[in-house]
């Protein structure tokens, strides 16, 4: 069964564009490096306006312990994961289960 992982970066006030840069620069190009399991990063219009909000799928608990295994062995990944950090205030990570109906990504 699926399993989605719901990450989300509270970010330090005014950091949004720094972190814009910086995954477009080194995050994401570092992430394409490995198996496809983003689905999506998002970031707010109105209300949390200082948040970063990605969701992943991954098949099961053991793919999902591997690829984050594989992403933080990777020194690009860390490199820009060491840059990333002081810009975020909090993280909060939830993971989900898909409703027995209706659509799934």
């Amino acid at each position: 069964m699926a399993i989605y992982e719901l990450r989300t970066y509270d970010l330090i006030v005014g950091k949004m564009a720094d972190v814009v840069a910086l995954y477009k620069a080194e995050g994401y190009p570092a992430i394409q490096k490995h198996p496809a399991r983003l689905i999506g990063y998002f970031t707010g219009d109105i209300g949390a306006l200082n948040q970063l909000v990605h969701l992943w799928k991954f098949e099961d608990d053991a793919d999902r312990r591997l690829f984050w295994k594989n992403l933080f062995a990777d020194p690009d990944f860390m490199a820009f994961a060491a840059k990333l950090r002081p810009m975020i205030a909090h993280q909060n990570n939830k993971l989900m289960l898909s409703a027995p109906w209706g659509p799934t990504p």
